[in-house]
This record gives C-alpha cells, sequence and structure tokens, in this order.
C-alpha cells in the first residue's frame, strides 16, 4: 500500500482572509479499502447537476458548485425551491448563496493518520450532493445560538462569501437515520446517527467514529457518524467534531 501525503490548505469560514499551510502527516502503513465505486455511485446532484468524479492515479476528486439539491430560503423568495425558514428566530439569516467552483480530493485508500490534525474553519467534507460539510465551529469559536438561528430545515447556512454548507443534521440530509451523507477531506465516508442495523453505535472514538461494515461497504471501513448527542441548547445535532481520522486532502474553490 501507498503511503499518502497531501499538501494543507485552510478555507477559512468568517473570516477576511485566508493562510495556505502546508505539511505532511505520517500515515499508519495498512491494508485500506477502495471508495472509488461508492463515490461515483453516491455524488449526485439531482437539481443543478453539477457534480462530477474524476479518478487520477490514487485520488478522487469531486467537483462541485456547492449548491443543494432540496429546498431552502436560501434559494431566495420566488424560488421554485424556496421554503420558509424553521420557527421564528431568524433575524440574522440576510445572507442569500450563489454558485462557486469547489473541487475535493481524496485518496482512493484512505488510512488512519498517526498524527490525528484537528479540523479546523471551512470545509471539512462535501456532503453527496456537492454542498461542504463543515464542523462545529465558526469564525468567532463554536457555533453559537446567533450561528444556528440561521440554519434552514437542514442545518445549513451561507457564510459571509454566500458559501452554503452544512453544520447539521436535517431534513434531505439525515434525520436519525444510517444513510451515508457523504465524505470528509481525509477520504472516510460519513453516516447519520445510526449504524447499518439500525442502531446507535456505542464504540465511537473521540473524533465520532468507528470501523466496520457498512449499507455500502462489505469491507470494514473507518467511518463517521453524526453525533447522538445534542449540540448544547440547540436540539441540533453536528455532523462533524474533533480531528480526521486519517491524512486531509484538498478543498479548493
Amino acid at each position: 500500500m501507498k503511503k499518502l501525503i497531501f499538501p494543507m490548505f485552510f478555507l477559512v469560514f468568517f473570516a477576511c482572509s485566508s493562510d495556505n499551510e502546508s505539511e505532511t502527516t505520517t500515515i499508519i502503513d495498512e491494508s485500506s479499502v477502495d471508495i472509488t465505486s461508492v463515490v461515483q455511485a453516491n455524488f449526485t446532484n439531482s437539481y443543478t447537476n453539477d457534480v462530477s468524479v474524476a479518478v487520477s492515479g490514487d485520488y478522487i476528486t469531486i467537483s462541485s458548485t456547492g449548491l443543494p439539491d432540496h429546498k431552502t430560503p436560501y434559494w431566495g423568495s420566488g424560488h421554485e425551491m424556496y421554503e420558509d425558514f424553521p420557527g421564528t428566530n431568524h433575524a440574522n439569516a440576510n445572507t442569500s448563496m450563489v454558485a462557486h467552483n469547489y473541487a475535493m480530493t481524496i485518496p482512493i485508500y484512505p488510512q488512519e493518520a498517526i498524527n490525528k490534525e484537528e479540523t479546523e474553519l471551512g470545509a471539512v467534507g462535501m456532503a453527496l450532493n456537492g454542498a461542504p460539510i463543515y464542523n462545529d465551529y465558526e469564525g468567532s469559536g463554536v457555533l453559537t445560538e446567533i450561528a444556528w438561528s440561521t440554519f434552514d430545515s437542514t442545518g445549513a447556512h451561507p457564510g459571509p462569501g454566500e458559501d452554503y454548507h452544512y453544520h447539521c443534521e436535517g431534513t434531505y440530509l439525515s434525520v436519525d437515520e444510517n444513510n451515508l451523507i457523504g465524505f470528509l477531506r481525509d477520504g472516510f465516508p460519513v453516516y447519520g446517527r445510526k449504524d447499518a442495523d439500525g442502531s446507535y453505535p456505542n464504540d465511537l472514538d473521540e473524533n465520532g467514529g468507528h470501523t466496520g461494515t457498512t449499507n455500502d461497504f462489505s469491507d470494514e471501513i473507518y467511518h463517521y457518524h453524526i453525533s447522538s448527542e445534542e449540540y448544547s441548547t440547540s436540539g441540533l445535532f453536528v455532523i462533524k467534531s474533533g480531528a480526521y481520522h486519517g491524512t486531509k486532502g484538498t478543498f479548493t474553490q
């Protein structure tokens, strides 16, 4: 098995500028699972038709505009995919969303890193419809009531760059289910709160994942789950917190 090393780039959310750094993370040299067929079969956007998958050498690149394929108030009033905000507390939701040029490159054979890198601001992965996945942080720190008051019914909102992205579980993505929702930048898949058998996993590590078979992988593979613990007082379940299990690939726009 080849050792996979990536340059590291940061996409900063709620910030005026971004810093580019590069470093290497040593991986554990172990056999892994080929994710190519699952990525090719599942990345699609039935509304905008703007998601594409390309395989080159040991890497897969998923490209998209980042626009969702479901209803959200961020399409704008009068749009055929517009729906109202959930509840009434959304006074801070005054940002629209626009198309971007995203490309996420991940390894065909994701592997565990010896040194686990903490997720940072910006995109930590990509949902199957091509919209970015963010962790439980925003520019000022951890998510606050001000931030989650801007979420639509699927736990997402745009940032200052009008970049629509998911932070939490929600309608159209996963609600207390075991379905595949996307992949993180290290190439490992992300699932809803439940395991393939419909139970809640009780052996997740500190980064929200464990190793086992799934509905998509008959061979055991490390995979993340949406948290089953409510975030603060929000009543929401964040998709990702903590570190990457593997070495993160690039995410550009």
